[in-house]
């Protein structure tokens, strides 16, 4: 059975497919591909859908779609990019805030990346930046860029009593410093940090040695925290921080010099005895401030960031979007866009379920 129809009906409301289509000059004389469905439905086809370029001429033909030779396929996807990326766009406008979690008037949303190779590629090609929110369970931010985008925590506008969540990649000052600039002071971040990642200061501008100050801790469990300044760049003022402190249990803190030493063996590199001492501990840093926000929560809802990986994966394993295909710059982000569209779809889907009676 044809479930099309469905799919279009999943689109947002108002959305003019034909219209977009021409704006975007994805269709410039209407033959052969001459209305928008039928070209999203081309681009469905040959990325999520699996189909090689023979298939899905093939495909579109038995379904009486339009007659399409291999490279007539690939001309049209190649020029339907800007079409495919404004449908992206007008999915994610139309994403509703999710449920306030843990906190009153606070949303959590985690951000993070993925990595896409060409065939024959052993480097990143592509990457997939996102940000999950926590209280829809789905994404609400989604950008395709090349190898040169940096991973950054402002990706994604930062709403009104926002909480982002990072992993290391964003404790990086002038990152920062932009999510809270461009959310006007209403939203917060929390981000874990290595140990050599910021230039950590005291209250008073003298230099903080945070491996020494991890060296004489306590043994026990329970979580620590200071009050710092990360040192931003020349000319930019520092940025006030709590570092927040747990210690790992010694079955993971071994797991993870493991993983440390392996990694320096594989590069050739000698590893830094700092590194093995800060492998026992996890360290957050945030902007929330200690009145209503404990060290032990923040630790609590730094560890929900799995979902966010979870999420990828099942990019990766349902929609395959790392089997990309292509070699082209504009074929592979036509690819990679079909892929994202799918996913917000399905994001929407999963939500009927959850809605339902179990």
């Amino acid at each position: 059975m044809d479930q099309f129809t469905d799919l279009l009906e999943r689109l947002p409301a108002g959305l003019d497919l034909d219209g977009l289509a021409l704006e975007t000059k994805a269709i410039q004389r209407k033959r052969k591909i001459g209305d928008g469905a039928s070209l999203l439905r081309l681009a469905l086809a040959r990325g999520p859908g699996g189909f090689s370029l023979r298939q899905t001429s093939g495909w579109v033909s038995l379904l009486e779609i339009a007659e399409l030779s291999n490279p007539g396929v690939h001309y049209r996807l190649r020029q339907a990019v800007a079409f495919l990326a404004a449908i992206v766009a007008r999915l994610l406008a139309v994403k509703a805030p999710g449920a306030r979690l843990r906190w009153p008037g606070r949303t959590l949303r985690l951000a993070d990346g993925t990595c896409v190779s060409k065939p024959g590629s052993k480097g990143t090609d592509w990457r997939i930046h996102g940000v999950f929110d926590l209280g829809s369970g789905g994404f609400s931010h989604l950008e395709l860029t090349d190898k040169h985008g940096a991973e950054a925590l402002e990706r994604g506008a930062a709403l009104s009593g926002e909480i982002r969540i990072g992993d290391r990649n964003y404790a990086r000052v002038p990152v920062l410093n932009r999510f809270l600039a461009d959310a006007g002071g209403k939203a917060d971040f929390i981000v874990r940090v290595g140990w050599n990642a910021l230039r950590l200061i005291t209250p008073r501008g003298q230099s903080f040695d945070l491996i020494k100050y991890l060296q004489h801790l306590p043994t026990n469990l329970r979580p620590h925290e200071v009050a710092l300044l990360a040192g931003g760049e020349r000319g930019q003022a520092a940025l006030p921080l709590r570092l927040i402190i747990q210690r790992k249990t010694a079955e993971a803190t071994e797991a993870t010099r493991l993983a440390l030493r392996r990694a320096a063996i594989k590069k050739g590199k000698k590893l830094d005895p700092r590194s093995l001492i800060a492998a026992e501990f996890m360290i957050l840093g945030t902007s929330l401030p200690k009145k209503g926000y404990t060290a032990k929560d923040i630790l609590a809802v730094y560890r929900l960031r799995w979902q966010i990986e979870l999420a990828f994966k099942r990019l990766k394993s349902l929609l395959h979007i790392d089997k990309l295909p292509t070699r082209t710059e504009q074929t592979s982000r036509s690819w990679l866009y079909a892929h994202l569209i799918l996913a917000l779809l399905c994001d929407d889907l999963s939500q009927d379920f959850l809605e339902s009676s179990p």
